[in-house]
């Protein structure tokens, strides 16, 4: 089985970031466990290729080693759902995602290739070396219900799904209305997006954009915003970033949403630079 020894300081486990919900990030992403009142829990993206052992290790200290009921991918992307397959199979359990992701997940098709120009930092001089190869989850793969769906049984019960497009065509968030939280996966992130390796280790959170080389559609982006801020959450988990909550959650989500174009969108997007996805 392949391994990457990601640092012990990049792999920082998140205890309560919401009534329980936890979490653990490896290098720059999250994954979040969602637990149940029925004694289950599922698991929220499948982090980086190679790091299922780091997952494993994290849901024998907080779940006991009890595998979740499912994971769910918020989207297809590489350090979302680069171990999901594997976790899946050792632990026996679905993986479910957007119907819209299906292709990105069953070996049909790749992403566009990343925005290189985008908003400097050390992530787009980066893009090149991703990987850009399809996944394939083979036959664990499930789907989603449709856009603001109460979930129940092994999806997410008693959590809302969200279509969240831009960032990919079937991204997805999760909002809990009993207490606001909200899941956001790349829909927006809370750290500098295109930096975040230097975030790492100092990371002050704050809002930004989805990830922007990585981003094809910023209308649909700014729409899931704009979603999203419709909610006033009060605790927002991203993908990229530490989770934020309290009474400054809801202004600085509308905030971004008000002035995304600004905030979020890149230079050469604006000015419409035709190579700004560049094939590698």
């Amino acid at each position: 089985m392949d391994k990457v020894e990601v640092s012990d300081e990049l792999v920082v486990p998140m205890d309560e970031v919401a009534p329980g919900v936890k979490g653990l990030r490896i290098a720059f992403v999250n994954v979040f466990g969602v637990a149940h009142t029925d004694g289950s829990w599922t698991l929220i993206d499948a982090a980086i290729p190679h790091t299922a052992w780091r997952i494993r290790s994290w849901v024998e200290t907080t779940y006991g080693g009890r595998a979740p009921n499912a994971i769910v991918l918020t989207h297809g992307h590489f350090d979302h759902a680069g171990d999901a397959r594997e976790l899946a199979d050792g632990w026996d359990v679905p993986i479910y995602a957007h119907t819209l992701e299906f292709p990105y997940l069953t070996g049909q098709k790749a992403y566009d290739p990343p925005n290189w120009k985008a908003g400097g930092g050390v992530m787009p001089l980066m893009g090149p070396t991703f990987p850009r190869d399809p996944i394939d989850v083979g036959d664990r793969l499930r789907a989603l219900p449709g856009d603001g769906t109460q979930l129940t049984l092994v999806e997410l019960p008693g959590w809302t799904l969200m279509h969240t497009p831009g960032h990919t065509p079937g991204h997805v968030s999760f909002f809990r209305e009993s207490d606001r939280t909200l899941l956001v996966g790349d829909a927006f992130c809370t750290t500098k997006p295109e930096s975040f390796f230097e975030a790492a280790l100092v990371q002050h959170p704050e809002l930004h954009g989805p990830p922007s080389y990585f981003t094809p559609d910023w209308a649909a982006a700014k729409s899931s915003v704009e979603k999203l801020a419709g909610l006033r959450p009060g605790t927002v988990a991203p993908g990229h970033g530490k989770p934020l909550s309290g009474a400054e959650v809801a202004p600085g989500l509308a905030k971004l949403a008000a002035d995304f174009d600004r905030i979020a969108v890149p230079d050469d997007v604006k000015r419409g630079d035709p190579d700004v996805h560049a094939h590698m």
